[in-house]
């Protein structure tokens, strides 16, 4: 029935729990498309994008590439203009390089009240 499948995803959450208790994240590896973005100038905007750069950076469709081992991602953007990597553990703060695209590093981006949406499908 209906209630069956819920249950299945429930047990199947419940058998990705670590020993810790926390629930490992869903594995991720795999190559995909952008398929769409909505607000994503505006949210360069709100992040102080030089607007040459929103310009280009909006014309371009990347493929990502993830790589995840247990808690650890690798994600390639590759584009036309350049490529870029971030690679990180889930849960633990980091310094994001962001010198292929801007020059900058950080730990945090805050842009208030600017939304982003991109939406990748995963490609067979």
């Amino acid at each position: 029935g209906i209630g069956e499948g819920k249950r299945e995803r429930e047990r199947e959450r419940e058998r990705e729990q670590s020993e810790f208790g926390e629930k490992m994240p869903r594995n991720y590896t795999g190559t995909y498309q952008l398929v769409h973005q909505e607000n994503f100038e505006e949210y360069l905007k709100a992040l102080d994008i030089n607007v040459a750069l929103r310009k280009l950076v909006c014309l371009l469709k990347p493929v990502k590439e993830v790589e995840q081992t247990g808690d650890h991602m690798i994600i390639r953007t590759i584009t036309s203009l350049r490529n870029y990597v971030m690679e990180f553990d889930v849960g633990v703060e980091f310094e994001e390089n962001l010198g292929p695209i801007d020059g900058r590093t950080c730990q945090e981006m805050h842009a208030e009240g600017a939304v982003a949406k991109q939406v990748f499908q995963k490609k067979e």
